[in-house]
């Protein structure tokens, strides 16, 4: 053993017991002093995951400045623990859509008609997310829908810069459509669903089909808690649910920097949107803005912010003018009223719920078929407790027996 060898290993001894005790005080500290919702049956078992959520990237963290791993590489490993769920009556395999990855969930009970089919899009900000992490709410849906549940496994940033994950999903939809003979789904069931980042995804897809006109079109789009605009980051959900459950304001800025590789040190200019120049907040406040949320929302508090100098750098660290980055709350008319009829949910507990309601807006405006479900007690991320047995939440439970219930109505 060489003398370095011998120093780190006596750095990591000294080292432990310190960080074992602040990570026991910061558990202790925020599971004791977090606001919850009062509306919210699980009260226990929501302030657990909101403190486990922040103890994961605090110690992602600490094993970056350790040289260990990096943060992001830790926080997709602890996602990967996840367990996979019930199998029965499926058959799952790996294929490629083009050169897309793709993970196909097929049921294996006799049907005497073709069976819808269900593209399923990963949250994340577009940095985690993986077949593993999402293997139970994929078999979840493909076991009780009775559908063909394909998983798009889209490459990740920050080691693959925007728009790579829209083009891997972009393609492995086209590939689908096309092809869903070949795996026993009818051509004009093809539903699309999306959750957080995915619910942007999803919306940018059914943007782009109705641009190009293609056949056969998307039967429906499911929107989960989508993320859906950077324009506006000062929205009443965005100052009520700024401190989670689990998904925290600041968090959340820190993703989209890095999802986009701008500068860490431009979070307080985003979250105060100086990255917005003042002829787009013009353009657009007619369709994104605060005025645009009905004022039961504000009920729990909402300041209009404050201005603040524009920043030309981070405007263009964000590419606002990429037209891939352009907010489908922003579209013309003419494309929104083309939409497929669409499911959305939204959760008074969560950060971004608001990009949710003005989607809302937008596609009831245009007479679009909607069914909204707003989860008076839903949190950023309930999905992922599909199937978990005593730490699933009452909302989870109802959330995947409407969204169910609406796939099998279509």
């Amino acid at each position: 053993m060489n003398i370095f060898h011998r120093l780190f290993m006596l750095y990591l001894y000294l080292c432990t017991p310190i960080l074992l005790v602040e990570l026991s005080l910061f558990f202790y500290y925020a599971f004791k002093n977090t606001p919850m919702p009062s509306e919210t049956k699980d009260p226990v078992k929501l302030r657990l995951f909101h403190v486990v959520s922040l103890l994961v990237f605090r110690l992602g963290k600490i094993f970056e400045k350790l040289g260990i791993c990096s943060q992001i590489t830790f926080v997709r490993f602890m996602l990967n623990l996840t367990p996979a769920g019930e199998k029965s009556n499926l058959s799952i395999r790996d294929a490629k859509f083009e050169h897309v990855p793709v993970r196909i969930y097929q049921p294996t009970s006799p049907s005497t008609q073709p069976r819808k089919g269900l593209i399923y899009l990963h949250g994340g900000c577009g940095i985690f997310g993986s077949n593993r992490g999402y293997e139970r709410v994929c078999r979840h849906l493909a076991r009780k829908s009775d559908s063909v549940v394909v998983y798009v496994e889209y490459r990740l940033s920050p080691e693959h810069q925007h728009p790579a994950q829209l083009l891997d999903c972009l393609t492995a939809t086209t590939y689908f459509l096309n092809k869903s003979k070949d795996y026993g789904v009818d051509p004009n069931g093809i539903i699309i669903a999306g959750e957080s980042s995915g619910g942007a995804l999803v919306a940018a897809i059914c943007r782009e089909m109705v641009k190009r006109s293609t056949t056969p079109k998307i039967r429906a789009q499911i929107l989960i808690y989508p993320f859906l605009q950077i324009m506006d980051l000062s929205l009443p959900s965005y100052q009520q649910n700024q401190f989670g459950p689990a998904l925290t304001r600041p968090r959340a800025m820190k993703l989209g920097l890095l999802y986009m590789n701008a500068n860490l040190q431009h979070v307080e200019g985003l979250m105060n949107n100086a990255h917005v120049p003042e002829f787009m907040k013009m353009k657009y406040k007619k369709w994104l803005s605060a005025d645009c949320i009905p004022e039961e929302f504000k009920a729990r508090g909402y300041k209009p912010p404050l201005p603040i100098p524009f920043s030309k750098e981070l405007y263009e660290q964000i590419r606002l003018n990429d037209e891939t980055m352009l907010s489908p709350i922003l579209d013309e008319d003419a494309i929104v009223q083309q939409l497929p009829q669409t499911y959305l949910l939204t959760c008074e507990y969560d950060l971004i719920r608001d990009d949710g309601l003005l989607y809302k807006k937008r596609l009831e405006d245009n007479n679009v078929a909607l069914t909204w479900n707003h989860m008076k007690d839903g949190f950023h991320g309930l999905i992922m407790f599909v199937d978990t047995g005593p730490l699933e939440f009452s909302c989870t439970k109802t959330a995947f027996e409407d969204i169910l219930k609406f796939i099998k109505g279509l």
